[in-house]
């Protein structure tokens, strides 16, 4: 029933995607997630480029299916890990904070689909023309790295300017989200916060507790004035951020005092580590295999489709 473009572009059965989160999206949650028939992607970060290879060896060893990568622009490695990526012939790379263009070719040699995360209309048309895929229309009201634009709004506006399939990403979670994504014109999601609490992600606990206790105002936006906001759940370290913004302090204060803290979050310092969560950490309330996630996403779409038609509550 829920079969789109992107399940056809990808090879995937069902049109869900798996954020590729740095740190947190390793082989392990990206395998289980392809293995459910969503797109598994790893989070390249910035890692070392064979590290990257070594991760998606790893994934490959742990699924048979389609997965990604996600090619952060921001890294140091950034050229490395497309070679890497070339070279292992991975079959889906999503990018972050930059412009894939000068790698299209190779890619596109190796039979690799691009699909880089966008926050505005007028990036997605520059995309579109340059020729990637599709692209992942991401809301502010995700967690990590933010736009200016709401999901609700972003994404029917992208779908109306671009005639490349869209990708929702930025406060999905569960089966209502799914359906609001695909009436907006979306032909998939990108969900990251809701893979975070998966048994085979494997983050620390204490991370995937923090979620849990979220609700609807755990998190805060740091670093607006710096021009780099970050979405993460309020703690000891977003104070301190916070209180940087409050004297005016410059980007390189920011990222001395950043430097490190999502690991350290990974690890498990649910207080000083960056705990990167979006809006929809409220709606989180349990750690379930991928598995069961996805195929309650699934499950509850169709009969929520069944209450709309007929005016009769599934639950």
């Amino acid at each position: 029933m829920f079969h789109t473009e992107i399940c056809d572009l990808l090879g995937i059965k069902y049109p869900i995607i798996q954020g590729g989160m740095a740190w947190v999206a390793t082989a392990e949650l990206a395998a289980a997630v392809s293995n459910a028939g969503g797109l598994g992607v790893i989070g390249a970060g910035k890692a070392p480029a064979e590290a990257v290879r070594e991760e998606i060896r790893k994934t490959r060893s742990l699924t048979d299916k389609p997965f990604g990568v996600n090619v952060y622009f921001m890294s140091p490695f950034v050229d490395e890990v497309m070679k890497v990526i070339i070279e292992e012939r991975v079959p889906v790379v999503t990018t972050g904070a930059g412009n894939p263009g000068k790698y299209i070719a190779s890619l596109k040699e190796a039979g690799t689909k691009i699909i880089p995360v966008i926050a505005s209309v007028a990036l997605a048309q520059r995309l579109e023309k340059i020729g990637v895929d599709a692209v992942i229309a991401e809301g502010m009201e995700c967690g990590g790295h933010i736009g200016e634009i709401t999901t609700m709004a972003l994404v029917p506006q992208v779908v109306d300017a671009v005639k490349i399939p869209v990708i929702a990403a930025g406060g999905i979670a569960d089966a209502r989200g799914f359906l609001a994504a695909l009436a907006l014109g979306a032909k998939g999601v990108q969900m990251g916060t809701r893979f975070v609490c998966s048994k085979e992600c494997t983050v620390h606990e204490n991370y995937k507790q923090a979620i849990i206790k979220a609700g609807d105002r755990s998190t805060v936006v740091t670093g607006r004035s710096t021009g780099h906001p970050v979405r993460v759940l309020k703690n000891k370290l977003a104070r301190k951020f916070e209180l940087l913004e409050q004297k005016g302090a410059d980007l390189k204060e920011y990222e001395a005092l950043g430097a490190g803290k999502l690991k350290a979050a990974v690890e498990g310092d649910a207080e000083n580590g960056s705990l990167m969560a979006g809006q929809v950490a409220g709606l989180v309330n349990e750690i379930k295999p991928v598995k069961d996630i996805i195929e309650e996403i699934i499950n509850a779409a169709s009969m929520l489709l069944d209450e709309m038609a007929t005016g009769q509550k599934w639950r």
